[in-house]
């Protein structure tokens, strides 16, 4: 079953990984330089498969395959069991409160909070009640999802 989300997850990015190109302003200096800019009326939000409460926009690179920059939606409430991602990724909470469990405690993230896992580091993670928590995430590699085995599960084999 975790690797049918797993899968379903990285099928989704992949499909909203294209539609940032259409909608990014792309500007090119005399120098050589670029700037994308993306008016936040413009972002193309998609539904994360297998992950209800979650939204997606993808703003540059292709997560389903490398490294890219993304934003992410969670409704207020939303939970996700322990898990780990196998890219680094450090992000940064624009609005909301993000709680982030690691080694067994509680970190509550406010608007403008950073963080970072790198090493498959496990994690829970939490948006408070009240309000929608949105992310800015730069993901080193290939994005994904990987559940972790709970000991009670794990008994039950």
């Amino acid at each position: 079953m975790y690797k049918n989300i797993a899968a379903v997850f990285a099928m989704t990015l992949s499909v909203t990984a294209f539609a940032p190109h259409a909608i990014a302003k792309d500007t090119k200096d005399a120098k050589g330089g670029t700037a994308v800019l993306i008016p936040a009326s413009d972002l193309k939000w998609a539904d994360v498969a297998g992950f209800p409460g979650v939204k997606m926009a993808v703003v540059e690179g292709d997560p389903a395959k490398g490294p890219a920059h993304f934003l992410i939606k969670f409704a207020g409430g939303f939970a996700a069991p322990l898990h780990h991602h196998s890219a680094g990724h450090h992000g940064v909470v624009i609005s909301g409160t993000l709680v982030l469990t690691v080694d067994g405690k509680d970190n509550k993230l406010p608007a403008g909070s950073y963080f970072s896992f790198k090493g498959k580091k496990q994690h829970v993670t939490k948006c408070e009640a009240g309000a929608d928590c949105l992310i800015a995430l730069d993901a080193g590699g290939k994005w994904d999802v990987i559940p972790e085995e709970t000991k009670a599960a794990e008994k039950k084999k």
